[in-house]
């Protein structure tokens, strides 16, 4: 009997000692040393050989030539490629693609629709080597829930800030157009982005960030892809302008403006906003106002050339591709005068309008028109995420940022388009593609 008592005894002080250790064990962080043979410091634009980096858990603990590799840490071993910190997109339709018939899209689906196959699109985003994203603008609180869901690791997919609900005027790029009064009061939802006069944009403001949105986007003029007649012409007055980036600041929250037409370039940049997107028909005085601001341009300049060869396929309205017509050169003769004027530049690529995981497809237009192949990069690694608020967070290989690193066999500064193909992808520390050149 005494040997039973001492052995329960025993278990039990086992029990009780593993109920104390396994919490223990479960927060011990893994550690991983990446060995880099090139690797691209983004924060002082310079290229550094045979670097090694040392992750521990999602955090970056060490950067050098000689780190130390603790015992039981992983090796990766990346010493035939060119390593650099996750890209980032500034402007990006996460949660649905362009693709289906122009009508079906605005009569049969709905946001159900894209939040049943927006983590399709999330995965392909890191898998291309985009591990932080700015969306802006999904169907109501589709981005939100997409990122709460990756943020929780039950989705892969890249850090969301998300914008959700574009605000914008009645009847202007974020309304519907060109459709019965009757279907449009029929179908209209309390959830949409659509406010009028100061007091609305206000609300409408605040409504989005109860929400959850860490980014406000509204539209400051008209826009392409809509059946409206102008492409430029602001929809917005200056007030209301003011109210959304006031009430915005109030919370803390930065925001973007969508805006081609040369006026409400302006109007939105006096605002204040942080961003312009698009900024197709950009004049000098707006340029001038833009560095004076320190406002980032982040300039869709690739999906012309997809938008061009690809959306009659779709049924797109013949309006619609006129006005593309109209813009796509234009933008990036601007893009080329602003980014030789010295304006901050954003890598914003409006993926959702051409595919997902095409994003990067966009380097090569940015060279072509005036950026160097470093800048290029750093405006999608250290410029995004000063423009994000997360220069703290991500951008570089650095001590205390996340564990945000992709790789890339060969050289990109000598052929930007490389970074097309990423071979090896980490975010917060975990590997999610890793097929480098042997």
């Amino acid at each position: 009997m005494q040997k039973k008592k001492n052995l329960y005894r025993v278990l039990i002080v086992a029990a009780f000692c593993l109920l104390i250790v396994l919490p223990l064990l479960a927060q011990v962080k893994s550690v991983t040393v990446i060995k880099a043979g090139r690797l691209i410091d983004t924060e002082n634009g310079k290229v550094l050989e045979n670097q090694m980096v040392l992750v521990e858990g999602d955090l970056i603990k060490a950067v050098g030539p000689n780190i130390t590799i603790p015992a039981g840490a992983t090796v990766i071993d990346l010493s035939k490629a060119t390593v650099l910190p996750g890209l980032t997109d500034s402007h990006v339709h996460i949660t649905g693609q362009a693709g289906a018939d122009y009508y079906e899209s605005l009569f049969r689906r709905s946001f159900i629709d894209e939040a049943v196959t927006a983590h399709i699109y999330a995965k392909r985003t890191l898998d291309a080597g985009f591990t932080t994203v700015r969306s802006v603008g999904s169907g109501p609180f589709v981005d939100v829930a997409l990122r709460n869901a990756i943020n929780r690791g039950e989705l892969p997919g890249p850090r969301i800030l998300a914008a959700t609900i574009y605000i914008g005027s009645t009847g202007s790029h974020g309304d519907l157009n060109g459709f019965s009064p009757w279907l449009g009061d029929k179908t209209l939802s309390e959830m949409s982005g659509i406010a009028d006069g100061v007091d609305e944009v206000r609300k409408k403001v605040r409504y989005l960030i109860k929400n959850g949105a860490d980014v406000i986007k509204f539209g400051a003029t008209a826009g392409v892809l809509t059946e409206e007649a102008s492409v430029g012409a602001p929809q917005y007055s200056q007030e209301e302008m003011n109210a959304i980036v006031a009430e915005a600041r109030l919370h803390g929250i930065k925001v973007c403006a969508h805006a081609h037409g040369t006026e409400g370039i302006k109007m939105a940049v006096k605002a204040g906003v942080d961003s312009i997107e698009h900024g197709s028909f950009l004049d000098e005085e707006g340029i001038r106002l833009m560095k004076e601001h320190g406002t980032y341009l982040s300039a869709d300049i690739y999906n012309d050339d997809y938008i061009l060869a690809e959306y009659a396929k779709f049924g797109t309205p013949k309006v619609i591709i006129e006005k593309e017509k109209l813009v796509g050169r234009t933008q990036r003769e601007n893009f080329q005068k602003a980014v030789k004027a010295g304006v901050k530049i954003a890598f914003g690529t409006d993926a959702g309008v051409y595919p997902h995981g095409w994003n990067a497809k966009q380097f090569a237009k940015m060279v072509e028109w005036g950026m160097t192949p470093m800048g290029a990069i750093q405006a999608a690694t250290v410029g995004n995420a000063d423009l994000f608020g997360w220069s703290d967070k991500i951008g570089s290989i650095s001590v205390g940022k996340y564990a945000d690193i992709i790789a890339i066999d060969g050289d990109p500064l000598a052929n930007v388009g490389l970074l097309e193909k990423v071979s090896f992808v980490m975010k917060g520390g975990v590997v999610y593609k890793n097929s480098p050149a042997k």
